[in-house]
C-alpha cells in the first residue's frame, strides 16, 4: 500500500484549515433522505445545478414519492431527469435503485437506517448502475453512516501536493479513516470541504 509522505495528523490539519476557511459546507443539499438519495445517483457525470434542475421536475411529477417513480415508464422518466445529463442510463439506474429501496425495505428510510453499514454498503454495489463513491455517498450523506467518500478531486487534491498515492478507492478510504476520528460530521464536512476547494 502507498504510504503518506507527512505525519499522519496532517490529514486532519488539513481539515482544521479547510473548515476555519470555508465554514461549514452544509451538504448533502436536499430537503429529506430520498431526495439526497436520488441526488447522489444523478449527480454522476454532471454539475450540481443540472441535478437540481432534474429534481426540481421529478418533484413536480412524483413529489419523490418511490412508488410513483416506480411506476414511471422508463421514457418519461429519463424526460423528466433530462437536465441532469446522461438521462437515458441515469433514468435506468435510478429506477433499480428504487426498485431496490421498495424491495429490501419497503421504501422505509428507518429500515433503511437500522441496516449494518458494511452489509448496506454490499446490498447497495450490487444494484446496477451503483459505484463506491455513489455508494458511499448515500450511506453517509442521507443516512448518516461514517463512510468517507473518495471522489477525483480528493485524489487530486492530496496526489498534486504529494500527499499519498492510493492506488484504489480502498486505500484511499483507509488512509483517511485511519487518520481522522471516526466522526460522520467530519467525514461530511471534509469531503465537502475538499469539493469546495477544488471548485474554488
Amino acid at each position: 500500500m502507498s504510504q503518506p509522505n507527512t505525519a499522519p495528523n496532517i490529514v486532519f490539519k488539513i481539515y482544521q484549515i479547510l473548515y476555519n476557511h470555508f465554514g461549514p459546507q452544509n451538504w448533502w443539499p436536499g430537503e429529506n433522505e430520498i431526495e439526497i438519495m436520488i441526488g447522489a445517483i444523478l449527480t454522476q457525470n454532471t454539475n450540481w445545478q443540472n441535478v437540481e434542475k432534474a429534481i426540481k421536475n421529478l418533484k413536480e411529477e412524483t413529489n419523490l414519492d418511490p412508488i410513483i417513480i416506480n411506476k414511471l415508464p422508463l421514457k418519461k422518466l429519463a424526460k423528466i431527469i433530462r437536465p441532469s445529463g446522461f438521462y437515458n442510463i441515469k433514468a435506468k439506474r435510478l429506477k433499480e435503485f428504487i426498485k431496490f429501496f421498495l424491495k429490501e425495505y419497503k421504501g422505509n428510510i428507518k429500515e433503511m437506517e437500522k441496516e449494518d453499514e458494511k452489509i448496506l454498503r454490499e446490498k447497495l454495489l450490487k444494484v446496477k448502475g451503483i459505484g463506491k463513491e455513489t455508494a458511499d455517498s448515500i450511506l453517509l450523506y442521507a443516512l448518516n453512516k461514517p463512510v468517507f467518500v473518495i471522489d477525483n478531486y480528493t485524489k487530486r487534491i492530496f496526489m498534486r501536493h504529494k500527499l499519498f498515492f492510493g492506488k484504489s478507492y480502498e486505500e484511499w478510504q483507509e488512509y483517511f479513516t485511519k487518520n481522522l476520528p471516526k466522526d460522520t460530521k467530519i467525514y461530511n464536512e471534509y469531503h465537502a470541504l475538499l469539493v469546495k476547494l477544488a471548485k474554488t
